[in-house]
């Protein structure tokens, strides 16, 4: 299936996903049998009710949470079959993961919350100090570089955010509710600027999400109800 995967070059499919959850006896299924198949560069928002289980789907297509059944292919391999020791490797390497509440460190600089994932991650000095200003700059915060959260509007935290997800150069964005905790105006600039780096750096973003405004900005929008996929445009 990996091959199959490969040559149809989708970056992001699913087949048959179910996710249940299990309360004492009782079953309860956030997702009921999800496909989907995304190609690379693509703007995809996923939009549906709380509880309508955007998060669940989002989780598993980040190696967050395990399938019940089904499997999860990202870029033509099955990460539903990775260990967690795997999964973490992965994750650090390929994805970026967008926030609503944005979860920026409250004691370090905007370059420092960014930076932080490449001194993790091993890279050199000299690599880490230009990505850092690279990403920095593509949202339009270099200026703020050394400003700490506190210090700046939630539309700029929210940036800071993106900075991050983008640090480590990532095949596939995830992004939760990011626009969930922002005004309309600055709503509109967080989307478009994902709407550019889409475009610009080539990654595939994923984006659950309430907000109205965002299908004028997608490439697609899939609605999701009772955790099965019932439109897309």
């Amino acid at each position: 299936m990996t091959e199959i995967a490969d040559r149809n070059g989708y970056a992001v499919q699913t087949h048959d996903l179910w996710r249940i959850y299990k309360t004492g006896a009782q079953e309860i299924p956030a997702l009921r049998g999800v496909n989907l198949a995304i190609r690379p560069g693509r703007f995809v928002a996923v939009k549906g009710r709380s509880g309508s289980g955007k998060t669940t789907l989002l989780n598993c297509l980040g190696g967050l949470d395990h399938p019940t059944s089904g499997s999860v292919y990202i870029f033509g391999r099955d990460i539903s079959r990775m260990s967690d020791q795997e999964l973490t490797r992965w994750r650090r390497e390929e994805v970026g993961f967008v926030f609503q509440s944005f979860g920026l460190l409250p004691t370090l600089s905007a370059y420092e919350n960014v930076e932080l994932l490449l001194r993790i991650a091993g890279v050199p000095g000299r690599e880490r100090r230009k990505r850092t200003m690279y990403c920095l700059e593509l949202v339009g915060l270099a200026r703020w570089a050394h400003h700490r959260p506190f210090e700046l509007s939630g539309g700029q935290q929210q940036r800071v955010g993106i900075a991050r997800a983008l640090a480590n150069n990532p095949r596939l964005i995830l992004a939760d509710e990011p626009t969930g905790e922002l005004d309309s105006t600055t709503a509109r600039e967080i989307l478009k600027l994902f709407q550019t780096i889409v475009r610009e750096e080539h990654v595939t973003l994923i984006m659950v999400s309430h907000d109205i405004l965002v299908d004028e900005y997608a490439d697609e929008v899939l609605q999701l109800s009772d955790g099965k996929i019932v439109a897309s445009q």
